[in-house]
């Protein structure tokens, strides 16, 4: 059996097991399917650049819905040179003279690299239009458009994928307490964010609006309910692994070297005289 088949074996094996359960995923589940879909994601990114794919992949959704989460388990284990996730900030006043798009192509993969997008250029189809910061005709412009320019990006031979991460009110706002009382957190909370549960009806309202003009054959949305945290970030992995026909790549045998020992003297005994960090721990 190919490893692409024991992937999805055990994909299904994990769905029998957990369907029409309503409880939390619990930890021990959660981290043996975790390493399993982190193993396929290495072999991804040796197909990728064995390949020159280029892949983008788009993360949107509500505040506090996981997004962050989701593209934390998908970098731990592979390369940040290959997996690059572009999380844009505020635009200069500068960016704000260009193409709309101008500033997000800047980033799009070159031949053998992945380009996660921590939200994107639907920042438009959201933030920009519920809190005013555009137009309505420079929204009307962007649904119109945005399909267009996707359809260019695919028909180059780009592989795109978008999710929606959506979170229900009441989860939304426990999470959003939690940020507030956790000092490790609070950084996470801004005030669009305290915006969002104000705008919360508004920001549905984009939303359906959004996939009515930008849910297309060509760049289709995927949307990953994330009420439960661990599998939302389960779902959302094996889901993208299973949208590219990767292949496994053999690496060939390794064999680790053993130092040469001509000239050897106590490289430790040559730190005597520097600072060191005082242990604490």
């Amino acid at each position: 059996m190919s490893s692409k088949d024991k992937k999805q074996e055990s994909e299904k094996s994990h769905e029998s097991e957990h369907k029409g359960k309503s409880k939390k995923l619990k930890r021990k589940i959660y981290e043996a399917a975790l390493f399993d879909l982190q193993a396929e994601l290495v072999k991804l990114q040796r197909w990728v650049v064995a390949t020159g794919e280029r892949v983008v992949v788009v993360f949107e959704g509500r505040d506090a819905a996981g997004k962050g989460g989701v593209i934390k388990r998908i970098m731990e284990r592979v390369s940040p040179r290959i997996f690059r996730v572009n999380a844009l900030p505020t635009p200069t006043e500068r960016e704000k003279t260009q193409l709309y798009l101008q500033r997000y192509v800047a980033h799009f993969p070159a031949a053998g690299e992945i380009a996660i997008f921590d939200r994107s250029w639907y920042n438009r189809a959201g933030v920009e239009r519920v809190l005013n910061f555009c137009t309505e005709e420079e929204y009307r412009r962007f649904l119109l458009g945005c399909p267009l320019f996707e359809k260019s990006l695919v028909d180059d031979g780009i592989r795109l994928f978008k999710y929606w991460f959506d979170v229900n009110s009441e989860e939304q706002e426990r999470r959003m307490h939690a940020r507030i009382t956790d000092p490790t957190k609070i950084w996470k909370l801004s005030p669009m964010d305290l915006k969002s549960r104000h705008h919360w009806y508004d920001y549905s309202r984009a939303r359906d609006d959004m996939f009515a003009a930008t849910d297309t054959v060509h760049a289709p949305w995927h949307i990953v309910i994330s009420d439960d945290k661990r599998r939302a970030q389960l779902n959302c992995i094996a889901h993208l692994l299973n949208q590219i026909p990767y292949e496994e790549i053999p690496s060939g045998e390794v064999v680790l070297p053993e130092p040469d020992t001509t000239g050897a003297f106590d490289d430790r005994a040559t730190l005597a005289s520097r600072t060191f960090v005082p242990d604490r721990f």
